[in-house]
This record gives structure tokens, C-alpha cells and sequence, in this order.
């Protein structure tokens, strides 16, 4: 992207006032997207944006300054006017850069660049005809197709010299149903770390049915119960909630600020012997996947929480610092605007031994929670509320009609505690995360599971 003797002339003026650490993140990225709205397509967007982030390290400061300005006196320039907020004290040392060769963990088929649009656009009417056959009931469906390919070149002041190339690759399905005035959605939006191999191979009659069934499903639903009630909550997205409620409090972004309910307590019981909670990056072509983070590091299999007993954070360099722990591999950054900290990528619960008939037989009376749906967190203390997509009544140890407006309401680390059935179906789910380093694809994922009690918000009384 830029010659090794240009970056090495920009990490060395990052580090001119004291610094004891500079780092260059150069991205080329591009990336499409196509929307389908009433059997037509209402957009198409392809963009392209090149640019370059540089750090620089003094003790626990830390500076940050990004440009698209790649010729050498602009990188320079941008990198001296970032080192004059650092206040000396450094050494100040370049190591020699050294190339780092590393095998990629994703199979890429079809770079989605070389993809004309046509054929991405007959995927999406696929699936919208899918969508809209499902059922009479089905009034609109919508559909966004998005692929992105990003390359990184990382280098920093100890010798790291790595690039890197990622492609993601999504389509989001939303289907909305009506009957006189009841109106109704269902929303499926499965997703990889692949090229537009996945996107052809996709089972539209799963996915896009699914979408529709949820819709059609949840017409007429009875009102929602509210109360305390034992929750059944499936596999796959279902993960979101450990995601908001506990993954984020297992980020070194809260965790070395003494922020988290978890900080300082390594080795401590935190959930039950059943419950394993895992962040792992290495996963082939899993949506929230890399070959290496956003600081160059190889991602890994960072276990959490292991047989209840809380093991390890998700950290990154800096942090690592503020910690006097090791980087393992989760600094993440939307683009070269942000700077990078630790961030989640694919975030399970390991699965257990129960099967899913038998956590439903052994429950009398609670909530089936099938799809989850969007929420809210408070970070610091965990508190949260979330909506359910899809929900039924369990009753006799049978799952029974379907119930609207039901909203879980906890805190995500009591919620773990209160963990007493994991299945052995583990799945996972792509989607979204937002954070101060920027949005990006993640997994979520877990076995089906039960929690002893949670706050049920519903739409009429218990």
C-alpha cells in the first residue's frame, strides 16, 4: 500500500517528542450495498475509502490522529503534529520492520468485487419470492445485501510489519405480516466472514422462510404475562444477552478502568459449573472472525469463564499496559477513524450435556424465548432489558401458544448465576456491535439454555 521506508519514516517522526510507542494502521476498503423494497430495488451503493491511523504510546498516554493524506510529507506531518500532545519521557526506539507472513484462516471463493450485480440482485428477488409465498398474510418484505472488503496494512515501532485481507459478507431478510390492524415482523440476517460463496449457498428457504414464519407466527400471539418466571432461551441469537450483559464487562475497555462488575476478580465463581463462556476469533469464515486484530496480533480462542470460574479478559495493547497483563489478540477498530480497543468477536457459551427436549419437559410453568430481539445495557452495572422476537408460553413441561410484548428485564451477571440447564445445541448468530472503537460484525451464540428467573415485562398481569 505505502513503502516500508515511508511508514518507517513516519513511526520514527510519532515518536520525535518522547514517545515509547508509534503505530501505523493503513485500510483500503470497499464495500456494496443493495436494497430491495416492494419487489423493487430502491438502492444501490459501492464506495471505496483509503486512509491511515496512527498511535503513539508514552506510559498510560495514548494519542491517536488519522488522515487520507498518504503522500509522505502529509503522513509525516500529521504523525509530528500527534506526538506534540505526548509530554516526552520515551526512548523513543524503532526496531527494524519485519514482513510477518501469516496463512489466512478463511477460505475467500469469489471476492465479491469481481461479483457483477446482477447476480446478487437475483439472490435477493429469490428470497424476497420466497418471503412473500410463505403466507397470504405477508404484506412487505425488505431485503439488504452488503459485502465489504477490507486490507490493513499494521506496523508499529517493535518491529511488526503484517497486512491483512477480510470479507464479510451479509444478507438481511425482514418480512412484516398484517391482519385487519394488527401488523406484525420477523427478521433474519445471516452472515460470514466469506466471499459471495456464501451468499449463492445460502438456504433461502430456511432463512427467508423464517423471517416470514416469525411474522406470521406472532399475528394474534396472546398478550404477554408479566412476572417472574423461569426462561428458556434458544440457540443462536439468542446469545445477545450474555453478549450486552457480560461480554462487554469482559472487554479490558471497562475492565482496566475498574469499571466492570468483573474487574479484579479472576479465579472468582461467577456462574455455575455448567456455564463456559468463550470469545474466539479463529473461528473458519464465522462472521466476527480474523486472521489477526486491528493491532496486527493472531487472534485466538480467549476463554473466559471456564466451568463457572472467571479465567481471562479480552484486552488489548494498550490496556495491557494500564493492566500489566498480555494482549490476547481482541483489539478491534471499525476503520482507520477510530482507535482500536479490546472488543468482543465470536462470543458463545460452550454447550452442555442437556438436550433441548429435556430443558423444556423439566420446565412447568415459564417463557420460551425463541428469537431475541434488540435491548438495551447499561455497561457499567449490567442492567438490562431486551425484547423477544418470538415467544411461547411453557406449560407442563410443553411449549404452548405464542405471546407478544414480552421484554426480559435483569442484570447480566445475576442472569448468569442464575444459568441451570445448557443444551448441546450450540449456534450461532451474526449481528452488530456498537462501541467506542466503532460498529462492527460480530457472532453471538449459545446452546439452547435456561435461567432460573428472570423479570418478565409483558402486556397484562401474571
Amino acid at each position: 500500500m505505502i513503502k516500508q521506508s515511508v511508514i518507517e519514516n513516519v513511526l520514527e517522526a510519532a515518536l520525535s517528542t518522547g514517545g515509547d510507542f508509534s503505530e501505523v494502521f493503513i485500510e483500503d476498503k470497499f464495500v456494496n450495498s443493495i436494497e430491495l423494497q416492494s419487489n423493487k430495488i430502491e438502492r444501490s451503493i459501492s464506495g471505496r475509502d483509503f486512509g491511515i491511523g496512527i498511535r503513539i504510546f508514552s506510559g498510560l498516554q495514548n494519542v491517536y490522529t488519522y488522515t487520507s493524506d498518504f503522500t509522505e510529507e502529509g503522513l509525516i506531518e500529521a504523525a509530528k503534529r500527534a506526538a506534540l500532545a505526548i509530554s516526552g519521557g520515551g526512548n523513543g526506539i524503532i526496531h527494524p520492520l519485519q514482513k510477518e507472513v501469516i496463512k489466512p484462516i478463511h477460505t475467500i471463493a469469489q471476492l465479491p468485487q469481481t461479483v457483477e450485480n446482477a447476480r446478487k440482485v437475483a439472490v435477493m428477488r429469490k428470497a424476497n419470492e420466497i418471503a412473500r409465498n410463505y403466507d397470504e398474510r405477508i404484506r412487505q418484505v425488505g431485503l439488504r445485501y452488503y459485502d465489504e472488503e477490507q486490507n490493513v496494512l499494521i506496523a508499529n515501532s517493535e518491529g511488526k510489519f503484517v497486512e491483512d485481507k477480510r470479507v464479510h459478507s451479509r444478507l438481511a431478510i425482514q418480512s412484516t405480516a398484517s391482519e385487519g390492524a394488527e401488523m406484525q415482523s420477523g427478521f433474519y440476517g445471516p452472515g460470514a466472514h466469506a466471499g459471495f460463496e456464501f451468499i449463492e449457498n445460502l438456504d433461502l428457504q430456511h432463512y427467508a422462510g423464517e423471517a416470514s414464519r416469525i411474522a406470521v407466527t406472532m399475528l394474534g400471539a396472546d398478550e404477554c404475562p408479566s412476572g417472574k418466571f423461569p426462561v428458556i432461551i434458544d440457540n443462536e441469537f439468542g446469545g445477545v444477552i450474555f453478549h450486552e450483559a457480560c461480554g462487554h464487562g469482559l472487554e479490558a475497555t471497562s475492565v482496566a478502568k475498574n469499571t466492570s462488575v468483573f474487574a479484579n476478580r479472576i479465579g472468582e465463581k461467577v456462574a455455575p459449573d455448567i456455564v463456559t463462556y468463550i470469545d474466539d476469533g479463529t473461528l473458519p469464515n464465522e462472521w466476527g472472525s480474523l486472521t489477526i486484530d486491528d493491532e496486527g496480533e493472531r487472534t485466538r480462542k480467549n476463554v473466559l469463564i471456564e466451568n463457572g470460574i472467571l479465567k481471562g479478559y479480552m484486552i488489548d495493547k494498550f490496556n495491557a499496559r494500564r493492566m500489566n497483563a498480555e494482549a490476547t489478540g481482541s483489539s478491534r477498530r471499525q476503520s482507520y477513524r477510530f482507535n482500536p480497543t479490546s472488543r468482543m468477536t465470536n462470543t458463545y457459551i460452550a454447550p452442555g450435556k442437556s438436550t433441548p427436549e429435556e430443558i423444556i419437559a423439566s420446565t412447568e410453568n415459564g417463557i420460551y424465548a425463541k428469537y431475541m430481539g434488540g435491548g438495551q445495557v447499561n455497561p457499567a452495572t449490567g442492567d438490562y432489558n431486551f425484547a423477544v422476537a418470538e415467544a411461547y408460553l411453557v406449560k407442563d413441561g410443553k411449549i404452548g401458544r405464542p405471546i407478544r410484548g414480552a421484554t426480559l428485564i435483569g442484570n447480566g451477571a445475576k442472569t448468569l448465576q442464575l444459568v441451570d440447564k445448557v443444551g448441546n445445541n450450540l449456534a450461532h448468530g451474526a449481528g452488530m456491535c456498537g462501541s467506542v472503537s466503532g460498529s462492527l460484525p460480530v457472532n453471538v451464540g449459545q446452546p439452547m439454555l435456561r435461567v432460573s428467573e428472570i423479570t418478565v415485562g409483558g402486556t397484562k398481569g401474571e
